[in-house]
Order: C-alpha cells, then structure tokens, then sequence
C-alpha cells in the first residue's frame, strides 16, 4: 500500500534493527503496509526474517514481510528508508580507531565520532550510505531517509551536500532520552510537567531551556542548584536504570562553566574538547564501551536463540523506545507533533552557526516531513567550541566525498584534539594501512 513501505537498511543492526520492527509491528498507522528487510549479510539477514516471521504469524498484525539482499530490489516503492550500518568488523575497527591515535600521542577518549577516530568512522561509512542513498534517489526519490548511523552529523552532512536535498534525510539519535531520565529526578516533577528546548550538534548538544508547565517558571535556576549533587549520586550509582554510560565529570564542569547542561555524557560530549582528557572519568568510559560491545554481541546470540528454540513473543517483544516509528506515524497522520531532537540542516535554526552545517534541534513533523524549529543563538561559549567542529565537519566531509588523503589530513590538523603535525601524519599513515581495505584514499 503506498504510503507504508519501511524498508530496514542494516537489517541486522543489533541495537535498531529487531527494535524498530517490533516498533512497526505495534503499530496502528501503518496496518496494511509492508516491511522490508536488507542486509548484505544473508545468514545474518535471515535469521532476522525468521524473529520476525514468529512475530507475524502470532501476532497477526496485517503486514506483510520481504526480505533481501538486494538493495535496489528492496527500495522498489519505498516510501520510508531506516539506515543503521556499519562496515566491517565493527568493534575491531573501532578498537584500531581509538588505540592507533593513542600510540601516536594523541589523547581522545573515545573515538567514535569525534577526534581522529570520528574522522576514520567517517571516511568507512559515508561512502556505502552515499551509495545506499544514490539508489534512494534513483529508485524511490519521494522516500524520506531515517539514519540511525554514526557518526551522525558527517553522515548527514554529506548526504546533503552530495544530493543537494535531492534526498530527504533526518539524523535520529536518542541522547535526548537522558534529559528525559535525569530532569524528572532531579526535579521532583513528571516529565510531562517539563518544557525543554535542546540544541546543539550531534552528541554535542545542551539543554538550552527547561519551564515547569503548570506554572511557566523557568526550571533552569533548580537545574543548577542540584545537579552537581544529583548527578554525582548518578555517577557513582550501580543502579542500571540510569543505563550504561554514566562518566559525567566533564559534563557536569561544562554546567559549571557555561551554565548550561548537556544532554549526553563524558564519552560522547569530550569528544570534541581538548581539555575533556583530564576532567573524563576514563574507567567510567571504558566500562561503557565494555558494556555496550557486551550488549550487541548478546543481541546476536538472542536472535539465535528465539528463532531456535521458537520462543513467543510474549517472551521477548517489547518497543524500542526510538522515535522512527512515531515519526513516520505522524508524517502518515499530518499530525503536527513536535519531536525534541532531530538532526538537519541548519538554514536559519541556530542563528549563530554555519548555515549549512547539520544540527540537532527540535522539530515539527506533519503530510510534508519533519522541519527544525527556530531556536535562536547558542549561548556564546558553546557557539565556539561548535564552530570549531563546524570546520573540522566540513574537512571530513570533503575528504569523505573526494577520497582525498590531503582533506583527511587538514580535517586532523584542524581537530582541536589533535596538537602534532607528526603525530597526525603517522596516525593516518597507519590507519591508511592497517584499514587499507576499507579507506581508499589518494
């Protein structure tokens, strides 16, 4: 049915794939439509199919299923394509991203999506997405394009500057859900009292304003009287609700320092922060990454063991919490429903920053699409530090794009984390290497 055709790119990602089905499974709006799973990895892509066969044929929900390995059989009719990819060995190549520019001298905490690993994760994924989204437009050009794929702002950033918005793309990404955790603690309210605004770029963004609803006070004054004791008892805390990353050292100087909050952690936050390796707590981050690599190998071994053993979906279904579905719902219903973060092209949302340069803001999602909402001028400070990556984004875009080694280079150089011309040169000499058969760059 038009309309209603979710095509999964990355079929087999541990963390959105399953999810996201279950999430159109339980959905009303889209009865009647058609899900289409893709991944280049047919064992892999199969016993996806098979979890989600078990799903349909209990549950009875009115939608069809397909399944293939073909990327341009798969689009045929898309009306909503969800990107969740990655390229190779995951976890090892990011393991070489992160200890490569460590022995080199250079002092990144994390090296996903900021720093010099964030380039190397860059220059392997935004190719193969160019390629996925150049079929988009060839073979289903009225079709938004939903990327769960890191690093989030490169990735959109080059889409849209290699179609121009000939495709139609929208970064998601759920850090949004700590401030959705945390503020109804720290505050003694129920989120639904609470009126944010957050901005900033991907994993680099702070809650800019925060009213109690009832009364219309500004919630920002208690936010700085309790969250240093709130988010230190966080810290310090086993309790797992408070998820796996809880390194917020940094996070709580940048409140100290700008007054403002951020909504995500050490790890993600101090990518983009000379200064971030002697305020992280290392262990902190090096325990999340521990955890999650835990948690998407297990995921793997749960698709195993469902589909082997047949288990019902009472036993394992459950909602992913994203909010691609509630998305695609309200672009479906002409809803007009306001999302807390989204990540699009600038074009006058943050009034203070390149123009061109992908954001994460709030938006509005109706028949047309989603469309970021005006929030006016970052608080000085952090425009700053946001401008520096806005540079460094366009450098790795450009490398990306062109294959050119000399770009990749200029992006290191101008990375506030990187502060060696020799330790730049060898570290990409060596990534060049070591990843030849992913990076191919002249």
């Amino acid at each position: 049915m038009k309309g209603k055709g979710v095509v999964l790119v990355g079929a087999d990602s541990a963390q959105f794939g399953l999810g996201t089905v279950t999430d159109i499974i339980s959905s009303k709006a889209l009865r009647g439509g058609t899900i289409i799973l893709h991944d280049i990895n047919p064992r892999s892509l199969e016993m996806v199919r098979q979890t989600c066969q078990i799903a349909l044929e209990e549950m009875k929900p009115d939608l069809k299923l397909e399944a293939t390995t073909s990327r341009r059989e798969a689009l045929e009719g898309a009306d909503f394509v969800i990107i969740s990819i990655e390229v190779g060995d995951r976890f090892k190549l990011w393991e070489q991203d992160y200890e490569i520019p460590r022995k080199f001298g250079n002092r990144q905490i994390f090296g996903e999506n900021g720093g010099p690993g964030g380039l190397f994760h860059s220059l392997r994924v935004i190719p193969p997405i160019i390629e996925i989204c150049s079929d988009v437009e060839k073979i289903c050009p009225d079709a938004w394009v939903f990327n769960f794929s890191n690093p989030m702002s490169n990735i959109c950033l080059a889409v849209n500057r290699k179609f121009e918005k000939r495709v139609k793309i929208v970064g998601l990404c759920h850090e949004i859900f700590n401030a959705e955790m945390y503020l109804p603690e720290m505050l003694n309210t129920p989120m639904s009292n609470l009126d944010i605004k957050a901005a900033g770029l991907n994993h680099f963004g702070v809650l800019l304003d925060v009213k109690y609803r009832d009364t219309g006070r500004d919630a920002y004054p208690d936010i700085r009287m309790r969250a240093k004791a709130y988010l230190e008892n966080v810290r310090t805390s086993n309790d797992p609700k408070y998820g796996m990353d809880r390194s917020l050292t940094l996070i709580l100087d940048i409140l100290r320092i700008y007054n403002y909050l951020p909504y995500t952690h050490d790890s993600h936050f101090g990518e983009y922060i000379q200064r971030a390796w002697e305020q992280t707590d290392h262990q902190r981050v090096h325990e999340f990454y521990e955890s999650y690599k835990q948690f998407c190998l297990r995921e793997h071994e749960r698709l195993k063991t469902i589909v082997e053993q047949r288990l019902p979906p009472s036993s394992w279904f459950k909602p992913s919490d994203e909010r691609v579905i509630p998305m695609i719902e309200g672009i479906l219903s002409n809803s007009g429903q306001r999302e807390l973060s989204v990540n699009l092209p600038n074009e006058g949302i943050i009034d203070n920053l390149p123009q061109d340069l992908v954001v994460e803001c709030p938006a509005i999602v109706d028949r047309n699409g989603v469309h970021g909402v005006k929030v006016g001028r970052m608080p000085s400070g952090l425009a700053g530090l946001m401008k520096n990556q806005a540079t460094v984004q366009d450098l790795t875009v450009q490398a990306a794009l062109t294959g050119s080694k000399q770009k990749a280079l200029e992006a290191l150089l101008a990375n506030p984390i990187v502060d060696s011309l020799s330790s730049a040169e060898n570290m990409l000499d060596e990534i060049l290497r070591v990843q030849r058969d992913y990076l191919k760059l002249k």
